[in-house]
Formats: C-alpha cells, structure tokens, sequence
C-alpha cells in the first residue's frame, strides 16, 4: 500500500513529488510514457514569467509570483541554470501603451517587484534590435529562463534520491474508490494508495472523471517554436513579449539558458491531444510575429522547429482542489505552469494536510543535487583524471555540443536514467545542436542497445510508436 501516488511526471508532477519527498511517506509516481517531461514540459517557452500577467486574485497571480520568488535557492539546491534576464512587453502605439499601464498597475497589485515602464528611447538602449516601430515597454527585472526538462528531471532525481519511486510505461486505465484507498488500475497492474495526486496534464480531465470531481475540461492548445542556433543566441537578451491577447502571452522572442534564439508559440486549439505537428502556415506566423518585435533575426540560423500541446482548462484558472475524498487535482496548470509549479507543489501539500496526511519531515533529507559534469565542462586536470578513469572520455559522439561517449554512458546509469534518444538529449543536449542528431543519433542508438542489453531496433525516439530503426539492410 502506498501512502501518496502521483500521476504523470511533468513539471508539476515532480515539483510535487520532490516536496513530498521530504516526509516520512511512501511515494510513487506514475507515468504513461518512457521518461520524464515526455508531454507539455519538453516542449515549453522556459520562461520563468514575472507574474504581471494573471488577473489579480487567480491561482495563477498568486502562485505565479510567489513560483517566481523561489526559483533563485531552488535552481542553486538542484544545480539547474537559470537566469535572471528580465522581460519586456513592448507596444507599437498609444493604444497598446495604455495596455502596458494596465499590466504595470496589475503587476503591482499582484506583488510583482522591479517593474517598471520605459519610452522607446530606452527600450531600444536596453534591447538595440528591438523594433523601430515599438513605442515603449513594460520591463520587468524578475523574469527568467530556465531549461524545463532539465529542471523536471533534477526534480525528480532528487524525490528518488529522497525514496520516491517512479514507475514509467504505466498508463492509468481507472480508479476505484475503497472505504479509504485508491484502488489505481493501470496497464501494468493494479497499484493500492491512500491519496492520489493528479498531475496528468493534458489527461488531468480523464483522471479526474475518475476520481468522481466537478467536471472541467482540458483543451489542448498547439503552440509552434523555432529554435535558432548559438549564433544568435545574444540577438536579444530580455524575453520579448508584444501586448497579450485573449489566446495568450503572444509571440515571443527569447534568449535560451544554453545559448540559443527561441521563437514562439503561437495557439491553436486542437482536437488531438498529442498532435504536435508543426505546420507552414503556423511556423510562418511564428516568423513573422517574431520579425514585428525584433529586427535582423537571421532565418538561415532556424536549427529546428517543434510544436508543443498546452492543457489549457476551460475554468480559465488552474484547478487546484479536492475533487474526492483523499484525492487532490492538480490540473490546467498551462503558463505559468512552470514558474508556479514550486508554489503549486505547496498548495497541493496543504491540501493533502487538510486531507488527513500525516506529514512528518525526514531527518536525513538531502535537498542538494549535484549535476552530472560533461567532459565539455570540466577543466583540464579533472578532463585528464576523467580520461584514466574511463577511455570513452576520449571519444566524442555529438560533434555540435561535444558530448562523448562516456557522457552518454553516465547519463544512462544515472538514477532515473536514459532510456530513449530522447532521454539522452535531455540530459545531455547531444543532438540538440546545429546538425539535430544527423552525426550522433546512430552512434546513441548503439550505445544505447549495448548498455540496455537489446538490439537496436527496439531503441525508441521518444515513447510508444517512434522507433527509429526496422531491420538491418545488409
């Protein structure tokens, strides 16, 4: 029997699973997928959001803000980057500087610190390419970046390292509800719990019919980026917003933690949960939405381009509440998901509380994590101690981020470890770079097989359905 299961293994997911992680309980976390930050969280802006956005009085002010005031310790506890480079939302006339005011006096009201409003002439001091047309600006210093799979993964390492336990490939099929447990029937049997946490993102709907709660709906909105190469990573260096719609923050320019240029997203609501095609017509108002806000952008530098599925809840405010006894939803949590998620992970342990969980802190709780140095990053002395210790330092596999063989083998073993392509590329970045795995992918494949004892066709991109390889051709 399990004290606390929680479902899927996002962002929001492991946020929860690493606070409960510091109490006397047992835990687990279930995930229909192959790895972690397999759904919305890979394919997130990374915006750490200053809070200035929400309306006043919302789950997403409040917990946006007080998300945003604790990502300094917890990026230094779970050695994750982040920055601080501040955001801009820019105007192109006095009609949308009226609206600028209006987000400035709603920052305020909502707790925001260090905002402020400049005129064009110093818009374009702080930021030169941004828009000859641009009027003004919202500048707030708070705003970040963050990388969101790398911070879900650090997560997640250190709710294992603290006793969570996490079952992936295990969908979540129903729920029964005993006198008091969960009975959680999944594709790899059934699992007993005390409380359920759903934080199943895109699904959160489904489970939470299950669990017998208020009906709400998740509708999944399309969002399609362009990520260019390091070249023109310092093209900009605040996050650049224009004046927000009604289907959202808007196009975005922004600076990468790892150095790149990201355009995007645009919105568009879907019928399939997992479509995450991208299209000519989308990346085409992605280009041209970036082009308003930011002049020079050199398109020759487009790397790759990729769609990710926001679960956007009909409420038009995250869910976060008790949909039965002994269960707590954690759902809708779309922008600013990833910023609030830390605070989110708070409310959700207070719930439980109320719930009736008896949470006893752990004496021996280690909240430091110490992220795993690539041969790229390490200076000569440890380079020549870490070629004694293992040759395979010595053979490089992904030429673009100079990633070797023995960076790979050692994400693999990590606790949590690689296990797809993918989950390589997550941890490591091979084949995130300027040629997008056309060196390195067969070369990881490989790896991958001899380390997992399988043959290589059964190495997988990502999750169900991605295989890369059928057979051998000779």
């Amino acid at each position: 029997m399990i004290d606390v299961i929680v479902i899927g293994a996002g962002i929001t997911g492991t946020a929860i699973a690493r606070e409960l992680s510091k109490y006397q309980i047992d835990v687990m976390v279930v995930e229909k997928s192959y790895d972690i930050a397999n759904g919305a969280t890979k394919a997130n802006s990374g915006i750490v959001h200053a809070g200035y956005d929400a309306k006043e009085g919302t789950l997403k002010a409040k917990l946006n803000v007080m998300g945003n005031e604790m990502y300094e310790d917890l990026c230094k506890e779970l050695d994750v980057d982040f920055i601080r480079n501040g955001s801009l939302v820019i105007a192109f006339s006095d009609e949308e500087m009226k609206h600028v005011e209006k987000l400035y006096e709603r920052g305020i009201r909502n707790g925001v610190k260090e905002l402020e409003i400049i005129d064009g002439e110093q818009l374009r001091k702080i930021e030169p390419n941004i828009s000859e047309n641009a009027v003004g600006a919202l500048h707030a210093k708070t705003g970040g970046i963050v990388s969101p799979y790398e911070l879900a993964i650090a997560l997640a390492e250190i709710a294992f390292q603290n006793g969570v336990k996490f079952q992936f490939q295990t969908e979540v099929r129903n729920i029964k509800r005993r006198e008091d447990y969960f009975i959680v029937e999944t594709s790899r049997g059934n699992i007993e719990a005390k409380y359920v946490v759903n934080a199943a993102g895109l699904f959160a709907d489904e489970i939470n019919r299950m669990l017998g709660g208020k009906e709400f709906r998740i509708i999944p909105r399309k969002g399609e980026y362009c990520l260019l190469d390091k070249t023109q990573g310092k093209h900009v260096k605040n996050t650049i917003f224009q004046v927000p719609t009604s289907k959202g923050k808007g196009i975005l320019v922004s600076p990468t933690v790892h150095g790149n240029l990201l355009l995007g997203p645009n919105a568009v609501e879907i019928y399939e949960k997992d479509d995450t095609s991208t299209t000519f017509e989308g990346l085409d108002e992605v280009i041209k939405g970036a082009q308003r806000s930011v002049r020079n952008i050199n398109l020759r530098d487009v790397i790759t381009s990729f769609t990710g599925v926001r679960a956007t809840p009909d409420t038009g405010d995250f869910i976060i509440n008790s949909p039965s006894k002994g269960a707590v939803n954690a759902a809708g949590i779309e922008s600013p998901g990833l910023t609030s998620a830390p605070a989110v992970a708070l409310m959700v342990l207070d719930l439980l509380r109320e719930q009736g969980l008896i949470l006893n802190k752990k004496e021996n709780f280690n909240p430091k994590r110490v992220k795993p140095r690539r041969f790229i990053d390490m200076n000569q002395e440890e380079k020549e101690q870490a070629l004694k210790e293992n040759k395979l330092y010595g053979r490089v596999i992904c030429r673009c981020e100079h990633i070797t063989e023995g960076d790979i083998i050692n994400a693999i073993y990590r606790p949590l470890g690689a296990r797809t392509v993918d989950g390589v590329k997550k941890r490591l970045r091979a084949g995130m770079g300027r040629c997008q795995g056309g060196f390195c992918m067969p070369r990881v494949v490989e790896i991958l097989a001899r380390e997992l004892k399988v043959e290589p066709e059964e190495i997988l991109k990502a999750g169900e359905g991605s295989k890369i390889l059928t057979g051998r051709t000779k």
